[in-house]
């Protein structure tokens, strides 16, 4: 275990599968921490917060040698920032809005090591085709969108509701995988793609 250099503070499956991906080792521990947005927070810094104090947390918790990984994800549409769902009127509500109309998907990541941290912002823009009142009940009576925010999956059924998509995927799913592994890369952290190249 000691020579793991990176921690990821996620219970997140995606995220988790995203980083694989890229064939780093780490060890997972998710962080636990207050969400709640602050009154008159804007979705961008409310993201670049949730990630930060995400890493700080876990980071507290294991030696200042190793690399914390953190991200958080949103789904923003217009001025309001469209969480996981907290029902099923609330999730219906989402896919309503969300019902061929375009929204940005924001994750903020932030790596934290040997008492600093580094950030990045990701924006991807996402256009839902026009969705009627029996093909959201039908996508709600499935497992997918309850853990998710914006109340859909791009990676699964949900992504059949995509007409087109602007920027990063892998952002969309969780983790912007570009972005990340220049992070990674910058730390001195083992990629596969690094391996690769020895």
């Amino acid at each position: 275990m000691d020579d793991i250099q990176l921690i990821l503070a996620s219970a997140s499956p995606r995220r988790r599968e995203l980083l694989e991906q890229l064939g780093v080792d780490y060890l997972c521990d998710p962080a636990a921490i207050d969400e709640s947005a602050v009154a008159g927070e804007k979705p961008e810094d409310y993201v670049r917060r949730m990630a930060r104090e995400k890493a700080a947390a876990v980071a507290a918790r294991h030696p200042s040698s190793r690399w914390v990984l953190a991200a958080d994800t949103t789904v923003v549409l217009g001025d309001d920032v469209l969480g996981k769902p907290r029902d099923h009127f609330d999730g219906l509500g989402m896919l309503a809005r969300l019902s061929g109309r375009s929204h940005s998907v924001l994750t903020a990541i932030c790596l934290h090591g040997a008492g600093e941290a580094q950030g990045e912002l990701v924006e991807t823009r996402v256009e839902f085709v026009p969705l009627s009142r029996e093909v959201c009940e039908a996508y709600l009576a499935t497992d997918e969108p309850w853990d998710k925010a914006g109340c859909y999956a791009i990676q699964g059924l949900g992504g059949a509701f995509v007409r087109s998509i602007q920027g990063s995927y892998s952002n969309v799913v969780g983790l912007p995988l570009s972005e990340t592994w220049q992070l990674l890369r910058a730390a001195g952290i083992t990629t596969a793609l690094e391996q690769a190249g020895e």
